[in-house]
């Protein structure tokens, strides 16, 4: 073996220090480790987040990170675990597309945290979610309250969506009125200001 500095310097770089059946398999058993451990821990971890879920996310990552790549830091053997990772994702997504009942199974069913304007506190407790987070979730897709909402549902994937309720048609009548009684009461406000100053 070359023992100058550019050859060691090489096999450091090129040469994986453990074989590659492990390379493959230790992002394998870390990845399916990964996946029950998020499906346990709940769907907010994978969106929602609060600072707390995001401490324990990265480092989560920083505390499997060694399991992947066992006792090698070249680089070879870090494209042969991130390749091992990126394939097997593709592999799991290919084979869940081609069976959805078993993805919906897995994933679970949206949950309704908002019906009609009324919170589901039952629902968000179950999800760990406060109702100023809720709020705040909203809020930042435009929707002022919970009472404008028609549902806001926690999807399988971790994403909130807010669905914002549609006046009806008694609401819209009334609007209506409201909008011409203002303006006709300008109109008198009006004409009553220039028939004071004539």
């Amino acid at each position: 073996m070359d023992q100058t500095p550019l050859g060691l310097f090489l096999t450091d770089l090129f040469v994986p220090g453990t074989s590659l059946a492990e390379k493959i398999i230790r992002p394998i058993a870390v990845y399916l480790f990964l996946i029950v451990i998020l499906r346990v821990g709940g769907r907010r971890e994978l969106s929602q987040m609060n600072a707390f879920d995001l401490v324990v996310l990265l480092t989560l990552a920083n505390a499997v990170q060694n399991s992947i790549i066992g006792d090698d830091n070249s680089l070879l053997g870090g494209m042969i675990g991130g390749a091992s990772l990126v394939l097997l994702n593709l592999g799991v997504n290919w084979f869940l597309y081609r069976h959805p009942s078993l993805e919906q199974r897995l994933e679970g069913e949206p949950t309704l945290l908002v019906k009609d304007g009324k919170v589901q506190h039952e629902s968000l407790k179950r999800e760990l979610i406060t109702v100023e987070e809720l709020l705040a979730v909203i809020h930042g897709q435009g929707v002022d309250s919970f009472e404008h909402c028609a549902e806001v549902i926690l999807e399988t994937s971790g994403t909130i969506t807010v669905l914002a309720r549609q006046p009806s048609r008694d609401e819209l009548a009334d609007q209506d009125i409201k909008e011409r009684l203002a303006r006709i009461e300008r109109l008198l406000a009006d004409a009553q200001t220039r028939i004071s100053n004539t």
